[in-house]
């Protein structure tokens, strides 16, 4: 059962009334997931706890004030017991079925304390603390109900039903009932209900649901969209390319309800301390209790008195809550802003980090060439290069050859239709353009065809010491031009390495398989510290290994398709999620939505933020209980003292820790 997403997973074949009679003892309503919404509504929220915390206090007041007037002492009696009963009824059901299963947690801490108060006749007391812990009851299902609120709030933003177009015209179809294949017409200003391709229409998206991107993208025919973004502009024909269960959309959903269930090692050592501190606390309380009267000859009312605020106070609440709502924050608020965390180990690990290594290729830079320079050499001018150029290369299938013909559509340059195309291998290329043969290669094609080339020979070289491919053009009496193309550093790179120092990085790594020459020159650009090239995968994952037993923690960050190796060597893997690949959410421990590298620096800054906020809360709840229970053996300590003492800690780590959702991402 995962409490915060208010979901309970079943294996195997089940009685579903045995599960809701099991569920009910701990005050669990339980729906299957099929059922409709609007019932499970009625149950969530704080209305149960209110009307129990508003009735006991209704009774604790109209029993004081029935005691100070004067009425019989019976009625005023009567009155507290209905207020302790009111009050504590749901805390008095879990301890019985706690006790039925010797599990001694705080219910059972809090209802030996209502019942010991009763026995040694402080009712006001009883009461109060029954009413008081009616309060904390209603706190503790706010503040979850504000946590799931989150999941909720992404299982909102894709629409229910979608229109979707049919022989006879445009029906709205639930989404469920939706197939691979249909058509959906999505209109101006409606929200996008499946994962699909524009096969019709051009818009812009609003992709800050999915990506946290907040400036819309431009699509056109046979580009992506997803369930749950919003068409700002132009109607488009989509077609429907996963089914709802296996959308983008649902995927997030799934991932951030799975890391709120893994458990972080400072999560776990809270959980197994408090297993530990409950049963010790219950033998210090009996020892309080009975020992000075039995031994030492002091009266019994007020060490059982003492023994029972001790159980009061003593109760971790706080120390259990400190961790899961600050990691709940954490990862939510990842997720608002296009980062999904697979859990509370990996937020953990994230903000032990001390080195972050990069893949090249797709990580740093954009893994597409691009024409960087354009350099006539004889009378031609640059668009008359590259319109030469482009032509040939039109007639090619090569990554360099695409990048050129991008260019010259970019630029509107014609591109005339090429003929006797021929690949010549190692050198380059040669085509007819206009009744004149173009040649497209390296210095060493001009050279076997007696061409000069000392003159440009130092500019090639210095184009490659960049980092850049250069390509020559020219005919067969002379080279006309050189073109330089390159792997395009993202916008994001340099800007995230240097927010990564400011975090608090002591070293940044680029692991590449590209040359030395090339990966110097990004690596100058991005600005990392160090970097390897020439290396095979299985050489990432030695490099990863060596840093691992120089620095401890290491992340890698990849594209999440060809990384994988390395990406599971690290201590912790960030995937280029590149909206959401399949193989990213898969391979990695934590996915960037978009491919935005700031968000590397972003997610390291936040699971500092979590751990520092987790220190804060165990520390005040350790602190706070130290000095209640000193408190205690000089009789300082009340009933209702200790439970305010116990529920306001609690209050004050469950803010503290949702503090975190409303950390923000660094702004571009």
């Amino acid at each position: 059962m995962n409490p915060t997403t208010g979901k309970l997973t079943v294996e195997g074949k089940i009685d579903l009334e045995v599960i809701r009679r099991e569920g009910l003892k701990e005050n669990y309503k339980i729906f299957q997931v099929e059922e409709k919404e609007e019932k499970v509504q009625t149950v969530i929220g704080i209305n149960r706890e209110l009307l129990r915390a508003a009735m006991s206090a209704a009774v604790l007041f109209a029993a004081y004030i029935g005691k100070m007037v004067g009425i019989k002492a019976y009625i005023y009696v009567l009155l507290y017991l209905l207020a302790m009963i009111t009050g504590g009824w749901g805390n008095f059901r879990k301890a019985y079925y706690s006790l039925r299963c010797l599990n001694f947690n705080m219910s059972v801490l809090m209802s030996i304390a209502v019942i010991g108060a009763v026995a040694i006749g402080e009712l006001e007391e009883g009461a109060v603390v029954a009413f008081l812990y009616s309060i904390s009851e209603m706190l503790e299902s706010w503040t979850v109900e504000r946590t799931r609120r989150s999941i909720r709030l992404l299982m909102d933003i894709a629409p229910r039903t979608a229109r979707i177009k049919k022989p006879w015209g445009e029906v709205d179809v639930p989404v469920d009932k939706i197939n691979i294949g249909d058509i959906m017409v999505i209109r101006p200003g409606e929200k996008i209900a499946m994962d699909g391709i524009i096969i019709k229409g051009e818009s812009a998206i609003n992709e800050a649901a999915i990506t946290g991107e907040s400036i819309p993208a431009d699509k056109g025919p046979g580009d992506e969209v997803y369930a749950g973004t919003l068409n700002i502009q132009g109607s488009l024909e989509v077609k429907v390319t996963k089914r709802v269960q296996d959308t983008t959309l649902a995927k997030i959903i799934h991932l951030v309800e799975e890391a709120q269930t893994r458990r972080a090692p400072v999560q776990a050592f809270v959980d197994r301390f408090a297993a530990v501190y409950t049963p010790i606390v219950l033998v210090l309380a009996g020892a309080i209790a009975l020992l000075p009267p039995l031994f030492l000859g002091y009266e019994w009312q007020s060490w059982i008195y003492r023994g029972l605020a001790l159980l009061v106070v003593s109760c971790p609440c706080a120390l259990v809550v400190s961790t899961p709502v600050a990691i709940v924050s954490a990862i939510g608020n990842a997720a608002r802003h296009g980062v999904l965390i697979k859990g509370g180990i990996y937020l953990e690990e994230a903000g032990t980090l001390k080195v972050i290594a990069f893949d090249k290729t797709g990580t740093l830079t954009k893994g597409e060439p691009v024409v960087t320079d354009v350099i006539p050499v004889s009378v031609e001018s640059e668009r008359e290069v590259l319109r030469k150029a482009a032509s040939v290369e039109n007639l090619s299938e090569h990554p360099l050859a695409n990048a050129i013909v991008r260019a010259a559509k970019d630029q509107g340059i014609e591109i005339i239709p090429a003929e006797d195309f021929t690949a010549l291998t190692g050198r380059g290329v040669k085509a007819t353009v206009e009744s004149e043969a173009v040649l497209i290669g390296n210095l060493r094609l001009f050279e076997e065809m007696g061409i000069e080339t000392k003159g440009i020979a130092s500019t090639v070289e210095r184009l490659q010491e960049e980092g850049k491919t250069a390509m020559l053009v020219g005919t067969e009496k002379d080279i006309i031009g050189i073109i330089a193309v390159a792997d395009e550093i993202r916008e994001s790179s340099k800007k995230a390495i240097a927010l990564l120092k400011h975090t608090g990085i002591e070293r940044t790594v680029m692991l590449t398989g590209d040359n030395k020459a090339t990966a110097e020159a990004i690596a100058n650009r991005a600005g990392v510290d160090e970097f390897l090239a020439e290396l095979l995968p299985q050489d990432k994952v030695r490099a990863l290994e060596d840093l691992i037993k120089k620095y401890e923690k290491v992340a890698m960050v990849g594209d999440g398709i060809n990384d994988a190796p390395a990406l599971a060597a690290a201590t912790v893997g960030i995937a280029m999620g590149g909206t959401g690949t399949d193989t990213a959410l898969e391979t990695a421990d934590i996915v960037l939505m978009t491919d935005d590298l700031t968000k590397v620096a972003f997610t390291v800054r936040l699971s500092r933020a979590a751990m520092k906020v987790i220190r804060q809360n165990i520390t005040l709840s350790l602190l706070l209980k130290i000095a209640a229970v000193i408190a205690t053996f000089p009789g300082w300590l009340t009933l209702w003292l200790a439970i305010m003492a116990d529920m306001g800690a609690t209050i004050l780590v469950t803010f503290n820790g949702m503090r975190l959702l409303r950390m923000k991402s660094f702004v571009k």
